[in-house]
């Protein structure tokens, strides 16, 4: 699947992470605003290394200028088994340009092309809204995981259709 928009550094793909992408999906990470404040132990030690990368179905949303790749905007990654997604976030500067929306797409065909029917998500309590403006459907409730998560996180489903259109 070859989706893309146009954002402000230029075209905007999605393309297959690789190992050396590590340190920017880290940095994004540790870096994520939405984990400020009392969400911040989360993250503070996150790491996506390299065998991550080579596990799992990482996806990163890039930005190209003068033909050439300028910068990491977002990233998921989605878990066959059992199907899942487990990470994803879109760097504060990209929030609010589609790149989320065009990496759930991107997700949604992924899934659909390895035969899922769902793609269950443990959401962020602030990204539920999100989730929700693009398809997923409150189903639960995820309890707290202390030390690192201290709160309740909404459980969320996307329902993968035989469609082929992307929704």
């Amino acid at each position: 699947m070859n989706r893309s928009i146009t954002g402000g550094s230029g075209p905007v793909s999605v393309r297959r992470a690789v190992a050396r992408d590590a340190k920017r999906l880290t940095r994004l990470v540790r870096g994520s605003r939405a984990y400020e404040g009392q969400y911040a132990a989360m993250v503070a030690g996150y790491r996506v290394g390299p065998d991550y990368i080579e596990t799992h179905r990482v996806f990163v949303a890039v930005a190209a200028m003068n033909g050439h790749e300028s910068q990491v905007l977002g990233f998921y990654s989605l878990v066959l088994a059992p199907p899942e997604l487990d990470l994803m976030f879109v760097s504060d500067q990209a929030q609010g340009r589609g790149v989320g929306r065009l990496l759930v797409a991107h997700m949604k065909s992924e899934a659909r092309a390895a035969g899922l029917d769902r793609v269950r998500v443990v959401s962020h309590p602030p990204a539920e809204g999100f989730y929700r403006s693009v398809g997923a459907v409150h189903v639960g409730t995820a309890s707290a995981t202390p030390p690192a998560v201290v709160w309740d996180r909404p459980e969320l489903e996307f329902h993968i259709s035989a469609d082929r259109s992307g929704t």
